[in-house]
């Protein structure tokens, strides 16, 4: 009985250590395709452009399951549309938490899924010579789902789509004309590497 005692708390220190030495930080680079949803309640006929961003993703895993995931890009310029004519550019700044839950049981692929909070600023407005602006901040919720591929032990391919629930107020002339909802999806690859 001694023996199995003492054998049981080798292994437990054993694995203390091999989960000790897996660092907890990810950090992924992706290219991201931004696809809006554009739905406009202000009967102007507003649309904005589609375009492919940068991003990087920076993780902390809490445990082999359980992580946050906080998700940067640089501020992106858009161009918005009027049934089909360009009335002018905004910048965004869409940082964006999630937290995620990794399937780890899998042989050769960890998929996970998430869900969080989207903050959005909006900034640097040129819209209708002036004449339409967009309220300048937009809070919202976002899903994520993706799957990671192991290539060494350190690095993965990731592929990763998210949903982000994004909408701005129009004002035109000053008024309220209603909203635009954009509720973009986002379709990522990229490579991430684990500390």
């Amino acid at each position: 009985m001694k023996k199995i005692l003492i054998a049981a708390a080798v292994g437990m220190l054993v694995a203390g250590s091999v989960v000790a030495q897996e660092s907890p930080w990810l950090v992924r680079a992706r290219a991201v395709q931004l696809n809006m949803g554009d739905s406009d309640t202000t009967g102007l006929g507003l649309t904005v452009n589609d375009k492919t961003i940068p991003e990087l993703d920076i993780s902390y895993f809490f445990n082999k399951n359980v992580a946050a995931e906080l998700i940067l890009t640089v501020p992106q310029k858009q161009h918005v549309y009027s049934n089909g004519t360009d009335l002018g550019t905004f910048k965004h700044l869409p940082p964006t938490l999630t937290v995620q839950y990794h399937f780890t049981d899998l042989a050769g692929f960890k998929p996970y899924v998430g869900a969080g909070l989207n903050y959005t600023q909006i900034t640097a407005e040129k819209i209708g010579a002036g004449t339409v602006t967009l309220s300048d901040k937009s809070v919202g919720g976002a899903l994520q789902a993706g799957v990671d591929i192991p290539l060494t032990k350190q690095v993965s391919l990731n592929i990763d789509v998210k949903k982000v629930y994004l909408k701005t107020h129009v004002y035109a002339g000053g008024v309220d004309a209603g909203t635009l909802k954009l509720d973009p999806v986002l379709l990522g690859v990229g490579v991430g590497y684990r500390f």
